[in-house]
């Protein structure tokens, strides 16, 4: 991926910051499902203390993935790697499916989720957020060469179908934007780009880097419907346990530090696109 920042000059900078970090990756998740969600009492927001434990879907490359080895890798890795060692702790990673990791920050198997949550109404009556700490433009995608128009009103017709990621935000923007298309969710990301690619669907909801890092992989499959605008705008936050304010606060001082001193960009550039959108003023 090009950028006006190379990867190996990014890793330079993030080195001192990651030299007290340690990354340990799970398959799986444990604990208690009935166990309430509570940090252990000491003030640090954590339910270990010198340990963050994060949860997320290491199926996104290029925000978040496994790499070649194994390891994880991205934009959200990269970060976390710097926000453990600005907080002087351990970070430790659990990597479950996409529709698992709410129900699991509720059940306090990590303290975290690290996945570009839409802090949406819904959202928020069960888990808390932080601010937001990437920016994603959603768009329509559709099959290369193909397409049934321009407009929102050419895709929402009754005929037409839409896929999404199940559980995403742009599972929840379909119905109210498309309400008369018919809406397929499905649970992996690659199968619902397929969809619409292979010609079985006619177009996706999705983020416009989601899109990009797909047809990289897919000869330009799919192209960006030329819609007047994008479908939203919006800022991907963390999400903690319920009332977790400690945490909350220390999440929020650490964006605003990163993004004040050009480190958000730098690693948004790096990983995302060539430019990063405005974030909101901290």
């Amino acid at each position: 991926m090009t950028s006006r920042f190379s990867k190996k000059a990014l890793s330079a900078a993030l080195a001192a910051l990651a030299a007290t970090s340690a990354l340990v990756l799970s398959a799986c998740v444990g604990g208690d499902p009935a166990k309430p969600a509570q940090s252990n009492g000491t003030g640090s927001g954590l339910m270990t203390d010198g340990t963050l434990v994060v949860g997320m879907n290491l199926q996104y490359k290029p925000e978040m993935f496994l790499d070649d080895k194994g390891n994880p890798s991205g934009y959200d890795v990269d970060l976390l790697n710097a926000l453990a060692a600005n907080m002087g702790i351990k970070l430790s990673i659990k990597n479950l499916d996409f529709n698992g990791l709410i129900p699991g920050l509720q059940s306090a198997q990590f303290d975290m989720v690290s996945a570009g949550l839409g802090a949406t109404d819904k959202r928020k009556e069960v888990i808390s957020f932080s601010r937001g700490y990437v920016p994603y433009s959603t768009i329509l995608g559709i099959r290369a060469g193909g397409g049934r128009g321009s407009t929102i009103t050419d895709y929402n017709q009754k005929g037409v179908v839409i896929t999404t990621l199940q559980g995403s935000t742009s599972e929840q923007l379909a119905p109210t934007t498309f309400p008369n298309a018919t809406v397929t969710s499905f649970p992996d990301q690659n199968a619902a780009l397929l969809e619409v690619a292979s010609g079985r669907a006619d177009a996706i909801i999705v983020e416009d880097y989601i899109l990009a890092e797909f047809n990289r992989a897919n000869r330009d499959a799919l192209a960006v419907a030329k819609l007047d605008k994008p479908l939203s705008l919006y800022y991907g936050a963390w999400g903690v346990q319920k009332g977790n304010q400690a945490l909350i606060d220390k999440l929020d001082a650490f964006i605003c530090s990163v993004q004040k001193d050009g480190t958000l960009e730098k690693l948004y550039t790096t990983w995302m696109a060539p430019t990063m959108p405005t974030m909101p003023a901290c």
